[in-house]
């Protein structure tokens, strides 16, 4: 760990990075968050129909998405608004990974929903308004899922951390940490991405961290410029809203991405993601250079 953070981020223990623990690997089914491959997570906001979600699941698999997103469970800011279809919603997204072998991630909102969840869930999204929501943090530490942490909206890089020592003090490190933009002065995008969050991440914690463009930006066409960032900077993956007509999507259709916009980001990735490929080739020729020592 840099000695400049040692102060802030070295009391949690449990999470921050050390010589001994430089890198968590989450195993989700056959994929591994956090290891060599950069792991896309795409899909709706909103789980609306069983048709969207499944036309949705395989325009993203074949895209190159290993994991489907979809919220079950709504915490919208308005009472008027969709609060989402709940385990009928769940079911659904159970069967688009069975018909195109994607791993799920959903959101909980509260302790009471977490065992029903995990049922049909590979992930378990905190989000970033229930980042520090205690009582769920400790149920999701013993849900037996891994757990995708959201940074909330006012959080310094230190609560995010906290809220993680909190999941993994109560059974659970198999912990992926998300960077969605805080809420600054700016008014004009939906939130500030923090990019430097994600160098300070991946420098102070072992956990892996992705990127959540969608939220970030709140603008669709400012997605895939800061899907590149992200990857740029070396986030571990990305969480991305797709919809197939996002002007009839029943929460955040303005970030949310078409089939083909998001085909054309994931093709706008690969050289952004080959960059990443040198500095890492390099230490291996030199150390082959050296015989290996």
């Amino acid at each position: 760990m840099d000695s400049q953070w040692n102060g802030n981020f070295s009391r949690f223990d449990l999470v921050a990075k050390t010589d001994e623990h430089v890198r968590t690997v989450v195993q989700v089914r056959d994929i591994e968050v956090g290891g060599d491959e950069f792991v896309v997570m795409a899909g709706p906001c909103a789980v609306e129909t069983e048709r969207q979600v499944l036309e949705t699941a395989e325009a993203v698999a074949v895209a190159g998405a290993r994991i489907l997103r979809g919220g079950a469970y709504k915490p919208r800011s308005s009472p008027y608004t969709f609060q989402g279809l709940g385990v009928e919603g769940l079911k659904i997204l159970a069967k688009a990974r069975a018909e195109t072998g994607l791993a799920i991630v959903t959101e909980a909102m509260c302790p009471e929903d977490v065992g029903v969840i995990a049922e049909y869930a590979d992930i378990m999204q905190v989000g970033a308004r229930s980042m520090e929501n205690y009582a769920l943090l400790q149920a999701v530490g013993a849900c037996g899922r891994p757990v995708l942490l959201k940074r909330g909206m006012c959080a310094t890089l230190q609560d995010l951390l906290q809220s993680a020592q909190i999941i993994a003090a109560h059974g659970n490190s198999d912990i992926i940490l998300c960077e969605r933009g805080i809420r600054t002065f700016e008014t004009a995008t939906r939130n500030t991405f923090d990019i430097a969050a994600i160098a300070v991440l991946k420098a102070v914690s072992h956990l892996p961290v992705i990127a959540d463009p969608s939220h970030a930006s709140g603008i669709r066409a400012l997605v895939p410029p800061l899907a590149r960032a992200a990857a740029a900077i070396g986030a571990d993956g990305l969480l991305v809203e797709v919809h197939p007509a996002p002007e009839e999507a029943w929460s955040d259709g303005k970030q949310s991405l078409t089939f083909h916009q998001f085909r054309e980001m994931m093709h706008d990735l690969e050289p952004y993601l080959a960059l990443r490929e040198i500095p890492r080739r390099s230490r291996l020729e030199l150390v082959a250079s050296r015989g290996g020592h």
